[in-house]
């Protein structure tokens, strides 16, 4: 499915992306760009720049990089044609009919089959709740102190107990085998067609935008699993949603709470606290610390106090620290999960323990701490040992000694020692560091060396983008057949015919290569790369022309070993001699 390039174009150009972009990113002007913190990686220094000239995006720290449309599908986790939808609305402009390719046609009527698919399920599942065979599921969410607008709201439901239930209701409603197949409702087997949830009650699975994407089912007695979702689908993948986001991203406040199942996040918003969310039948990934820093900065883990608990918010505290979020750890002693507590103790005391949750590196301590016998002048001297090492996690100097300080006072650890320590070590793991990188430069310099003539290919790109008046210096010398790399001779040819036409649109170059992210990135950064500064006029000068000269004679090497016939050789042999007396300058 795919709409008019010259639509797409059209929705791009109407759409700044320094407006879009800063409608989602705090950003700063800095000489003709604009600056921000990344909002794909966590970062202190803003490395993510936006050009309102080239109207691209592009992060020097992690190579994310695109137009108005990438970055509205990477951050809005929309498809293509959504996130040309989108932008067209914001403009107020007419969305034309779709074109369709046959390959994109059989995709875009697959994911709308299937999410007409989930919503129909959805709607079945909640019908059988209320009916006579769903009355088990019924009294089970009435007896864990759910009312009747939440289930409701949730659009909880229920899935009858027999193996093909849905399943023939779906095949009445005319879906095929193959496509139900792909639902990830259905199993479909030489002996028959059984339904994934059966005997459950059913919780719906929502993106961001409202749509049911998949199921969560909590078995009826003592089967197994007690918990079951839905397989990963076209529309439905776990590590780029959570429960109740869709909900808990509107909350206004300015943390989420994190917990661990569905019932948690239903009784934690029936409480008042609807900025709930949970992982979806799935470990804590560091793409779920990213999703929600893109709507808070700080988050409550609110995981079971259990020893499972403990250790499943032992393993997202650092996965969030790397997305930039500040963590705390709720205690929810003496109970075991927040629904037991809210129940017992009420919500009003719940927010208590919210106002009072610990730091997370504090809880990080607080653990490793309960493995040592700090009578055993051995095993607390280890306890302080690995105390230093996690210290190190933080580069700021000043953070670092505010967290050795807190350590100290925490534990009765002399602050003088234990910052010495800490020092001491990191002089070690900087020296290892710097081994490292004198290694890997020795690798970079023998790599960029047997690689000189691809970097030409690139700089002369990149130099054409930046300063496009250096076209009229190489246009009778280069053409787009002088790059040899493929994808640079795509680029190539496309901004010689932007160049030759008097306009330079990179923006409009990079939609060329939206279903490829390899190629897409790699383009991005030629576009994105900065031309060296500081150089002198002679210096600038020189490298242009030995740039120039690389590109040339290699397109004539690469045309040599090509060559078709002796007339053909003739002329690149002349062109061979002539590129030693070519005498070219930006002047």
């Amino acid at each position: 499915m795919h709409y008019p390039d010259e639509f797409i174009e059209e929705v791009r150009m109407r759409n700044d992306i320094v407006d879009v972009i800063g409608n989602s990113v705090h950003l700063q002007k800095k000489g003709s760009s604009y600056f921000g913190l990344c909002p794909f990686h966590n970062e202190k220094s803003p490395s993510f720049s936006v050009s309102r000239d080239k109207q691209m995006y592009y992060c020097f720290g992690c190579g994310a990089g695109g137009n108005v449309i990438t970055f509205v599908m990477e951050y809005e986790n929309f498809s293509f044609v959504e996130a040309v939808q989108y932008l067209a609305e914001r403009a107020g402009m007419e969305i034309p009919k779709q074109e369709y390719s046959p390959e994109a046609r059989r995709q875009a009527d697959l994911k709308g089959t299937l999410l007409e698919i989930q919503k129909k399920a959805a709607t079945y599942f909640y019908y059988q709740l209320k009916a006579g065979s769903g009355k088990a599921g019924y009294e089970y969410l009435k007896n864990r102190g759910l009312s009747d607008d939440t289930i409701r709201s949730f659009g909880l439901g229920f899935a009858n107990p027999y193996p093909d239930d849905l399943y023939r209701y779906l095949k009445k409603e005319g879906y095929s085998d193959e496509i139900l197949r792909e639902s990830g409702l259905v199993k479909i087997e030489e002996r028959g067609a059984y339904d994934k949830f059966w005997n459950r009650v059913m919780f719906p699975i929502m993106d961001i935008n409202n749509r049911v994407i998949g199921f969560g089912g909590r078995v009826m007695g003592d089967g197994s699993p007690k918990y079951l979702n839905s397989p990963e689908t076209k529309i439905f993948d776990k590590s780029r949603n959570m429960y109740g986001m869709n909900v808990a991203r509107r909350s206004r406040k300015p943390y989420l709470l994190v917990c661990e199942g569905y019932m948690d996040v239903i009784s934690m918003h029936q409480a008042g606290f609807t900025n709930a969310v949970a992982s979806l039948g799935t470990a804590f990934t560091a793409q779920h610390g990213l999703l929600i820093k893109r709507y808070v900065h700080e988050v409550i883990l609110t995981y079971d106090s259990d020893t499972a608990g403990v250790k499943a918010a032992l393993r997202a505290i650092p996965m969030l620290k790397e997305a930039g979020l500040s963590v705390k750890v709720l205690n929810m002693q003496p109970y075991k999960d927040p629904d037991e507590f809210i129940k017992n103790l009420g919500a009003e005391a719940f927010q208590e323990r919210i106002d009072q949750a610990v730091n997370g590196f504090m809880f990080e301590i607080r653990n490793l701490r309960q493995q040592f016998d700090l009578s055993d002048p051995e095993q607390k001297t280890e306890f302080f040992n690995q105390t230093a090492e996690k210290l190190l996690v933080f580069e700021d100097e000043m953070e670092q000694n505010n967290y050795i300080e807190a350590v100290s006072r925490e534990y009765g650890i002399n602050y003088d020692i234990l910052r010495k320590k800490v020092g001491a070590m990191g002089n070690r793991a900087g020296l290892v560091r710097e081994r490292a990188a004198v290694v890997k430069s020795g690798i970079q310099k023998r790599s960029e060396k047997e690689d000189a003539n691809h970097q030409a290919q690139r700089l002369l790109l990149t130099w054409l983008c930046e300063e496009p008046a250096v076209y009229d210096k190489i246009s009778s010398i280069i053409e787009p057949g002088d790059f040899t790399e493929e994808l640079y001779r795509q680029v190539a040819e496309m901004l010689f015919a932007q160049l030759e036409s008097g306009k330079r649109n990179p923006g409009e170059i990079l939609n060329h290569f939206i279903n490829d992210e390899e190629q897409y990135k790699e383009v991005a950064a030629i576009f994105n790369t900065k031309l060296k500064e500081g150089m002198t006029k002679e210096e600038r000068n020189r490298a242009f022309r030995e740039t120039v000269l690389r590109v040339k004679k290699n397109g004539l090497d690469y045309a040599s070993r090509n060559v078709q016939d002796v007339a053909q050789l003739q002329a690149i042999i002349s062109a061979q001699k002539t590129l030693k007396t070519l005498n070219i300058s930006l002047d």
